[in-house]
């Protein structure tokens, strides 16, 4: 359960690529709706970029995320990022700070680094999930849905329907996220553990060559033999192309016929997505 006081104050960070200018319009809109909500957000410094994606060094938004952490006025970090450059602050976060912070780190995609490091390093949880999407396409019942769980303790923000690709039940920690970005973590420290875990896979860009790319490293890796069981999100850019099916076999084949998969629409990079909570353990399926 996630409960934040009403007229809290949320930290609002760019860990990953920084925004340009002409989006300077998109990030006044979520600081209004963020105040609506019930938030008083406070934005780091680093939002916009300035050379190439880089907001600022690895070394500066770390700091201004550890500052965050530290601030006890605090009660929520939401990264509003995404792109190619967030394990880049991995060495230089405090993860004692972290673990022992009483609020959670927000963020998706690219962050789908810093999430997993996170627990890698501390056994907390984060929330795979972006919090733009009360402004995009979706705002209403996104907006609805984040309200309910953030401020009166629901689970709505969490909800997603799925269905067995193989198999008909897992349960175990929740780990992954993108996975493009989760590969970035391999061989590094920062890389979770896999046994009996849930290994959460999804994508935005990639076709076959990529997604098939993306599978193999972790078939080689090991992964699909120490998971518990796989779940997948969408995979935007296959989806488009109506060749998920692609997606289901690849991963039949790949995890073998012992581990189980199941498929949701409700988790990944479209407006309507839902969120769901690295570091948590959950249970799809019979009993």
């Amino acid at each position: 359960m996630i409960t934040i006081e009403n007229g809290s104050r949320a930290a609002v960070v760019c860990c990953s690529d920084g925004y340009s200018e002409k989006s300077r319009h998109r990030i006044r809109f979520l600081n209004d709706r963020l105040i609506k909500t019930g938030l008083i957000p406070v934005f780091s410094r680093y939002i916009f970029a300035k050379d190439s994606v880089f907001g600022a060094s690895a070394e500066e938004r770390a700091a201004e995320l550890m500052d965050f952490f530290a601030d006890d006025s605090i009660k929520a970090v939401f990264d509003i990022s995404g792109g190619d450059i967030a394990n880049e602050i991995l060495p230089y976060l405090d993860y004692e700070v972290i673990g022992n912070s009483g609020k959670m780190l927000w963020g998706y995609s690219d962050l789908t680094t810093v999430l997993n490091a996170v627990y890698t390093k501390t056994g907390k949880t984060s929330v795979l999930y972006q919090i733009k999407n009360i402004i995009n396409s979706d705002s209403e019942i996104q907006t609805r849905n984040f309200y309910s769980t953030v401020f009166c303790g629901g689970r709505e923000l969490f909800d997603f329907g799925f269905e067995f690709i193989q198999g008909e039940h897992m349960e175990g920690v929740v780990v992954g996220g993108n996975t493009r970005c989760f590969l970035k973590l391999a061989g590094t420290e920062y890389f979770p553990d896999l046994s009996n875990k849930i290994l959460l896979l999804e994508a935005f860009r990639g076709g076959r060559a990529k997604i098939c790319t993306y599978f193999n490293q972790l078939y080689q890796m090991g992964a699909f033999k120490r998971v518990g069981g796989v779940l997948l999100g969408t995979f935007t850019e296959i989806a488009e192309k109506g060749d998920m099916d692609y997606v289901f076999s690849l991963a039949r084949k790949l995890c073998g016929a012992d581990v189980p998969i199941a498929y949701t629409d409700g988790i990944g990079h479209g407006a309507d997505s839902k969120g769901i909570i690295i570091g948590e353990k959950i249970t799809l399926g019979k009993e």
